[in-house]
């Protein structure tokens, strides 16, 4: 299998997000990079061109209304992976929809693990470190007065390995081509 990588995300640019980047700026500096994003499809090789994995992803979200999704507690993933994160409870159901939607013909892929939308915090190298951001994270986040919700309308399909990613093609939900998208 190659390196190269392919996911569907939806970046999250409000003040959660910001919230999120700083949180993993001091938390996970070596990620700090990374923006804050919720995955639709999680990393995956690619079983055809990049050109029709977007058409795809275009005819297929031209179909879906923009919505609304809300953060609840901060949990991880141990000790299955050492992943610390945000999890949605409000319209999650939404989120595991589209992944099914997207996750067909050459976007298709056997997850090694159930898809469960989240917002990554930061994924670590060891179980302890997760457990240390874990706490850190939880108290922060229950200190955090901003809002805890973000609409999802507009995705974006990358490119990339490990933690360098490259945005492909913007595509909105709903139907809309965003300008300067590749075909």
């Amino acid at each position: 299998m190659s390196d190269l990588q392919y996911a569907l995300v939806a970046y999250v640019r409000n003040a959660l997000g910001q919230f999120v980047d700083d949180l993993r700026c001091e938390l996970h500096p070596e990620h700090a990079h990374l923006p804050t994003h919720v995955s639709i499809l999680p990393p995956r090789p690619l079983a055809g061109s990049e050109a029709d994995a977007v058409e795809r992803l275009v005819q297929v979200c031209s179909r879906i209304e923009p919505f609304e999704i809300g953060m609840g507690a901060v949990e991880t993933f141990l000790p299955t992976t050492p992943t610390v994160f945000l999890q949605i409870t409000f319209a999650a159901y939404k989120l595991r929809e589209l992944h099914d939607l997207v996750n067909s013909e050459g976007l298709r892929f056997e997850e090694p693990l159930p898809y469960m939308p989240h917002l990554t915090i930061a994924k670590l190298e060891t179980i302890e470190r997760a457990r240390r951001v874990y706490q850190c994270s939880r108290d922060r986040w229950d200190r955090y007065e901003g809002s805890r919700r973000t609409t999802i309308e507009k995705l974006t399909f990358v490119r990339g390995h490990d933690h360098l990613w490259t945005d492909l093609a913007p595509v909105e939900l709903g139907g809309k081509r965003l300008a300067g998208s590749q075909r």
